[in-house]
């Protein structure tokens, strides 16, 4: 019995859904740990602020998946509804008194730290066989 290197690879869908499900993983852990930190460092409501921001990229991230999940089943172009979410954000926070546009701002960039931080584990750890 070989072990080819076929029979140690993944379907390609499952590793999409793993990714998926690491992001958002990390995404959350992430959305913690700096709740956490700005609650500590400034005040609650800076801190429900990057939480809002946070939630919003959450849902964000969660409809790029869906939008790049479709484009496998004969979808030719991603939606522009992920872009009217950031917007409408935007929009409520500089309107709305309570809320602060930079901290909502960062908040929504949590995503992209997750991302960062699944890049480089998966540069610095050796793939396993």
């Amino acid at each position: 019995m070989s072990d080819s290197p076929e029979s140690n690879k993944q379907n390609p869908i499952e590793e999409y859904y793993q990714l998926q499900r690491t992001l958002l993983l990390v995404t959350l852990i992430l959305t913690g740990v700096i709740f956490l930190a700005v609650w500590l460092t400034y005040t609650l409501g800076i801190a429900l602020n990057y939480l809002l921001g946070a939630c919003v990229g959450l849902v964000y991230l969660r409809m790029l998946g869906k939008d790049i999940e479709g484009l496998g089943g004969g979808k030719r172009r991603l939606s522009s509804t992920r872009l009217a979410l950031v917007a409408a954000l935007l929009i409520v926070a500089s309107q709305w008194g309570q809320l602060q546009i930079m901290p909502v701002f960062l908040g929504f960039l949590t995503y992209k730290a997750a991302i960062i931080v699944y890049v480089i584990q998966t540069t610095l750890t050796p793939e396993q066989k």
